[in-house]
């Protein structure tokens, strides 16, 4: 890749990004972050994709189901087209220099940099005192998970813009506190592409989401079709009446915006070809049309991660080949901090 405005910083350019090893992967995953991983590496950069297992124990995990639910997500990766010879896939555990890191970055972070994080607010609740500290710091585990391997750039929808910003300053203090100008990139987003934020088939307004209690809210990318035809049935409109005829008409109606969206993104037409094509039509019309482009799409993915997760040797092999391979890159970076640190050395 060429390179672009990462402040003093010289090296390779490098994309990072990692999802959480915890529920089903669903629709919204795989438009806004898997689908755009694998257009990544297709167009020529350096990725590293994580399996983050050491985020998902910020919240309580059911004994035993860790190493799996991190197959599964592997899994995930690679049906969905990441392909592990171009890529780097593997879990965040498997390499020490994420919590060594993280370390390190606690102690440069500010207290006040990390309470204005708004997701710890989100999901401590009203009860954020009995919360975690994990769950208060993985924001800094976050940078430490980019910049173990010097990314320069990640791809985030928009609400992890916040702790991309994290990063940024953790990084900026890093290199000016310890006299290393140019050592750690100041990440790059990368957001591009529709379906970049993908919303509740049940409420327009909400993001799409592993948590909610309601599976109707989501296509999981394990749903067969008649589970996918009945979501999408019963997924949430509006009383205004039929599809509008062009974008304009999308406004004030986040349900029927978010179903466009998701059509556009899965059949690879324009907003304004679907509209043009639908506008005017009922949504009698317009759902089964929306259920069958997304079987077409998603029964292959379907099919090849249920083959893919059905092999555990193979996935644990990937996994372990990932981590000789991310660790190669991570520890002399850390050796590097290190001595940046002014740690002892033998």
């Amino acid at each position: 890749m060429t390179d672009t405005n990462t402040s003093e910083y010289t090296g390779p350019q490098r994309v990072f990004s990692g999802i959480q090893p915890t529920g089903n992967l669903h629709l919204g995953n795989y438009l806004g972050a898997l689908k755009k991983f694998v257009d990544l590496q297709n167009d020529g950069w350096d990725c590293v994709y994580s399996v983050v297992d050491m985020h998902a124990i910020t919240m309580p995990v059911e004994k035993g189901v860790l190493a799996d639910q991190t197959r599964q997500i592997a899994a995930a990766f690679i049906a969905c087209g990441i392909d592990p010879k171009k890529s780097i896939v593997y879990a965040q555990a498997s390499v020490p220099a994420h919590a060594e890191l993280a370390w390190v970055f606690n102690c440069v972070a500010r207290m006040g940099w990390v309470e204005r994080m708004t997701q710890f607010k989100d999901k401590a609740g009203k009860d954020a005192e009995r919360a975690s500290v994990g769950l208060f710091t993985y924001p800094v585990l976050q940078a430490a998970d980019i910049l173990a391997y010097k990314a320069t750039h990640v791809p985030v929808g928009e609400d992890q813009k916040q702790h991309l910003e994290l990063s940024r300053d953790i990084a900026d203090r890093f290199n000016r506190e310890y006299d290393v100008p140019g050592f750690f990139p100041l990440p790059e987003p990368l957001i591009k592409g529709p379906g970049a934020r993908i919303m509740s088939l049940k409420d327009g307004t909400k993001k799409m989401s592993k948590s909610d209690p309601s599976d109707l809210s989501r296509i999981n990318l394990v749903d067969d079709a008649d589970l996918i035809a009945k979501k999408i049935k019963k997924a949430k409109t509006d009383l205004e009446g039929d599809m509008p005829s062009e974008v304009k008409g999308l406004e004030g109606r986040p349900e029927v915006e978010n179903l466009v969206g998701i059509y556009s993104a899965v059949s690879g037409q324009s907003v304004e070809e679907v509209l043009a094509e639908y506008g005017g039509k009922g949504f009698g019309v317009f759902k089964p049309a929306l259920a069958d482009v997304m079987v077409a799409h998603l029964a292959p993915i379907t099919q090849r991660f249920r083959d893919i997760l059905a092999d555990q040797s193979g996935i644990d092999a990937i996994l372990r080949d990932g981590a000789e391979k991310a660790n190669a890159i991570a520890a002399p970076i850390m050796e590097d901090v290190r001595r940046a640190v002014g740690y002892w050395r033998p």
